[in-house]
């Protein structure tokens, strides 16, 4: 290993620290502005990096801002580092620190940690991947030259950036590879390595009560056996368009070709027992093999249900006149999202469903790269270093607009050594012995070029 110097935990540690206060989710435009300029200063003053797009000239209606900065070193090569300082909400209830605050505990199964939101997804990552390119820059070991593009709305679509990468020519030129600095050692197990990503496609289920039957407006509930009820018109078409039993996969498409003969290799070490630990599960939703459980994961566009309401809400006497289940459709790659969202559309056409209707805010495709692509091996050989065999995944169940990053490198890869765990839940951490593995991974996936 190259080895990193020590004091560069306790750098991270405090960078952490002044990340976290920022309460960076969705909605919350004016903090995450604050935490956008903020990164850029640190870039500026730490790094010396050159701004391609500022910050303060980016307007509101665009989205959070962008943070997109330059290391220029005159090398022949150039890499691009990716991350988010966006996080999901977080009440104080449930958790051993302040969820905004953030501190060090130290856990008997799990020794010292740092429990935050955004510990693990993603300020613990962001934190650790500044540090490690500060290291290498002040001490003159870096060999490539480095994009940096940091983004304040990765949880809810990255509209924003899929925007910014579209622009001809491209804002980021062609680079040997783009690597999302992540902590892939899920559950303490092996490292992940995912050849790439699902697509997302986010909207609403919506009924209005209106010609077909229910109430233009809310109504008394002593109605409801002979008015109509868009609530329950909603359910008809929910179970229409996905039914419950398929717990919302609308189609499986075969795992074939060199993405099967990756999932032979890792069918061979997976553990569906350890997974659904991980996952505070106790069993799956098909009882099969780890092949075809992993081929039915990996090949299946499903479509998940984030809030289901009626409006006015909380009107329990009432018939509402309005009733939604905002919707997320995962798409794999290889998989034709529009067709789906098409055969939706004509399901919902059924004249029984009247009322119904399919409102979509925005789409992006599953997109996946060979295992020969420059920076694969790269970070493979980077878990190597610290005496780690990856799980190589054909692609990734989450999603992530990595086709927005195709017209600059072929891959686009999540990676990093490091264990974290509970994102997006309640005492959300960062073992800090991860956090010293994941920054030296980055840093020797960096020195490969």
């Amino acid at each position: 290993m190259t080895g990193l110097p020590h004091h560069t935990l306790a750098a991270t540690l405090d960078l952490l620290e002044q990340l976290t206060p920022f309460r960076s989710v969705a909605g919350q435009r004016d903090a995450q502005r604050q935490l956008a300029a903020w990164l850029e200063n640190w870039l500026i003053n730490e790094i010396e990096a050159e701004v391609v797009l500022p910050v303060a000239d980016q307007p509101d209606e665009h989205g959070p801002p962008l943070v997109h900065v330059r290391i220029d070193i005159n090398a022949p090569t150039t890499v691009v580092l990716y991350n988010m300082y966006d996080v999901m909400p977080a009440s104080d209830e449930g958790w051993d620190v302040p969820p905004f605050e953030g501190g060090i505990r130290h856990w008997d199964d799990k020794g010292d940690v740092y429990i935050a939101r955004g510990a693990e997804n993603n300020k613990g990552p962001l934190a650790g991947m500044l540090m490690t390119v500060r290291d290498l820059w002040l001490t003159e070991r870096l060999h490539t030259n480095i994009e940096i593009i940091l983004e304040g709305e990765e949880e809810i679509g990255s509209g924003n950036l899929r925007r910014y990468l579209s622009q001809q020519p491209c804002p980021i030129a062609p680079a040997e590879a783009v690597l999302f600095p992540s902590l892939c050692e899920y559950g303490g197990g092996a490292p992940r390595l995912y050849l790439g990503f699902t697509g997302m496609t986010t909207g609403r289920l919506k009924v209005e009560g209106g010609s077909w039957g229910g109430p233009r407006a809310a109504i008394h509930a002593s109605n409801a056996a002979w008015i109509a009820n868009p609530a329950w018109r909603m359910v008809e078409a929910l179970n229409a368009i996905a039914p419950a039993h398929a717990n919302g996969v609308l189609h499986t498409e075969p795992v074939t070709g060199e993405a099967a003969d990756i999932l032979d290799e890792l069918a061979a070490q997976f553990s569906i027992r350890d997974e659904l630990i991980m996952r505070r599960s106790e069993r799956l939703t098909i009882d099969t093999d780890p092949w075809n459980a992993l081929a039915h994961l990996l090949g299946s566009a499903v479509l998940t249900i984030p809030d289901i309401y009626t409006s006015p809400q909380g009107g329990r006497g009432i018939i509402p006149p309005l009733a939604c289940a905002e919707l997320a459709l995962r798409t794999p790659p290889g998989i034709d999202k529009d067709a789906l969202l098409e055969r939706i559309k004509a399901q919902l056409a059924d004249p029984a469903l009247a009322g119904a209707q399919l409102v979509l805010d925005d789409s992006y495709p599953g997109h996946r790269f060979s295992i020969d692509d420059i920076g694969v091996m790269e970070l493979m050989n980077s878990y190597h270093q610290q005496q780690a065999r990856p799980q190589i995944w054909p692609w990734a169940p989450g999603c992530a607009p990595a086709y927005a990053f195709a017209p600059i490198a072929p891959a686009f890869l999540i990676g990093g050594l490091g264990y974290g765990g509970n994102a997006h839940g309640v005492n959300e951490f960062v073992t800090l012995q991860g956090l010293q593995r994941f920054q030296q991974s980055l840093s020797d996936w960096l020195l490969a070029f």
